[in-house]
């Protein structure tokens, strides 16, 4: 184990046979001669690696042939727009719960008409609000399934009468749920499931094609369908090491083994920050985030005592985004949990 400790928040860490492997693919590929850096993305052996990339994704959330696995450059922010381009006719209904669900519904008004039907803003987003209504006339809902700076993540769904659509950047293949609940899922690679610069895309064929509207090409997912994601050159390199990173969870007990981990992961710093009058979180209980502990100083007079323990302790990427403060241990599923240990041995020694 890596003598850091790598609490960030995204770019995330990953397993070291991923590392190892993703090294060796940049020297020598396949044993080809060529680095996967500079090789055809269409070529056969790329091709393989894309055909996998897709395929792995659907047996690990067991989604049939009705749905399709699509890897786009953008980030969840061009899905924000994506979205509603493809799914909008009239109205839409979103969950604003935190700074990126908030990004989503700016770009989709941008689109046409949406409708905000439950916001945690007021209270500093920390809570995932639960009374709401989805109504049958939108045309689909949307929500963020956890939120990174506020540390909140939805326990649940709502069932509704429309689409469901998901962004699950920072959670995604983190716990075992009804991945077939959702109509699109979304989710930026570099929180949980492979280095920056891809997007996972999962969408219901049967949704598509709907609306009266132009799209542009590259905004169509019915053109990267068509294209097997390949419409324009894909980025290889993140695709590979996503698909190593979704081997290597396979391979180690699937989504549902994730999720055990994850959860003796969490329950182990937020027993350390209940327990230890020096922390508090900034969210409630009820909501808190499996995937990021945001939380806080009771007394900001040991501010310099604790970041120079936490650092002396080789932990790297603690400090909180700059829009709430304090500190955030983000633990994905590479994170072990012998880092954690080190954080809650820092955390208990504060005097």
């Amino acid at each position: 184990m890596s003598n850091v400790h790598n609490f960030s928040a995204g770019p995330c860490i990953l397993p070291q046979e991923v590392f190892e492997k993703s090294a060796q693919a940049i020297l020598n590929f396949n044993d080809i001669g060529l680095s996967i850096l500079e090789i055809s993305h269409r070529s056969k052996d790329f091709v393989a690696v894309m055909d996998e990339a897709r395929a792995i994704v659907k047996r690990l959330m067991k989604l049939g042939d009705d749905y399709e696995v699509l890897y786009l450059g953008g980030g969840a922010s061009l899905q924000f727009l994506m979205v509603p381009f493809n799914l909008l006719k009239t109205k839409a209904a979103y969950l604003d719960t935190g700074t990126w669900a908030a990004g989503a519904i700016k770009e989709a008004k941008m689109v046409g008409e949406i409708d905000i039907i439950a916001s945690s803003k007021a209270d500093n987003y920390a809570y995932i609000p639960k009374d709401y209504e989805v109504r049958s006339e939108y045309d689909y809902f949307h929500c963020t399934s956890n939120n990174t700076i506020y540390g909140t993540q939805m326990k649940s769904f709502p069932k509704v009468d429309t689409l469901m659509v998901c962004d699950m950047s920072s959670d995604i293949f983190s716990r075992d749920i009804d991945f077939s609940q959702f109509d699109l899922i979304y989710a930026g690679a570099q929180k949980n499931m492979g280095p920056a610069g891809v997007t996972l895309v999962v969408v219901k064929k049967s949704i598509l094609g709907k609306t009266d509207r132009v799209i542009p090409s590259y905004l169509n997912y019915q053109q990267h369908i068509d294209k097997e994601s390949m419409l324009n050159t894909p980025p290889v390199f993140p695709v590979y090491a996503s698909l190593l990173t979704l081997q290597h969870l396979e391979k180690n007990g699937g989504i549902a083994a994730a999720e055990q981990r994850n959860i003796s992961k969490a329950h182990l710093l937020y027993d350390e920050i209940d327990r230890n009058p020096n922390f508090e979180t900034f969210c409630r209980a009820e909501d808190r985030s499996l995937m990021n502990i945001s939380f806080k100083l009771t007394d900001e007079s040991k501010k310099d005592a604790f970041d120079a323990a936490w650092k002396a302790a080789g932990i790297s990427g603690l400090n909180g985004h700059r829009s709430l403060g304090g500190y955030r241990a983000s633990m994905y599923n590479a994170m072990p949990i012998e880092s954690v240990q080190v954080l809650v041995d820092v955390m208990s020694s504060l005097k």
